[in-house]
């Protein structure tokens, strides 16, 4: 027999070594890409951790956009509550003031002879404030004005 076992033994040797060369060589091809896999996925994380900073201090800063929008449009609807009040309080002083007008005039149209209208339209009433002293004082002299006999109603 020309082959002997010895030959044998050695060629199955190299034939498993060739193969083994063989895997090796792509093993390396398969580690290299993951490597490199590796260095494009930790940039990926990287590239992420800035995003996720990025989009924090963008949260921040809209919370605080909002806590002074809040501010200021508190402070706005505190201020149209305010003015509300003042000015329904103006209306209810003019409604008083144009009552007293009327009924002024037509106190002054009767001493004068000519018939005074037959009613006065009553203004609605708002919420009427706590009446203040000149008003009082004007309504006062008003009256008195009204109800002097020598005078009726005409000016000095």
């Amino acid at each position: 027999m020309g082959f002997s076992l010895g030959m044998i033994v050695e060629g199955s040797v190299t034939i498993l070594l060739a193969v083994t060369i063989g895997y090796c060589v792509l093993l390396n091809h398969r580690l290299k890409r993951l490597h490199a896999d590796r260095e494009t996925l930790a940039k990926m994380v990287g590239d992420l951790v800035q995003a996720t900073s990025l989009a924090n201090a963008a949260v921040m800063e809209l919370k605080t956009a909002a806590l002074q929008a809040d501010t200021s449009l508190q402070d706005r609807i505190a201020e149209a509550g305010r003015c509300e009040t003042e000015l329904a309080g103006q209306v209810a002083v003019g409604s008083q003031l144009v009552q007293k007008i009327a009924r002024i005039t037509a106190a002054a149209k009767t001493q004068q002879g000519v018939p005074a209208l037959e009613a006065v339209p009553e203004v609605p009433k708002a919420k009427t404030p706590e009446p203040v002293e000149p008003q009082n004082r004007l309504q006062s002299a008003l009256q008195q004005l009204a109800m002097r006999p020598g005078i009726g109603g005409k000016a000095a």
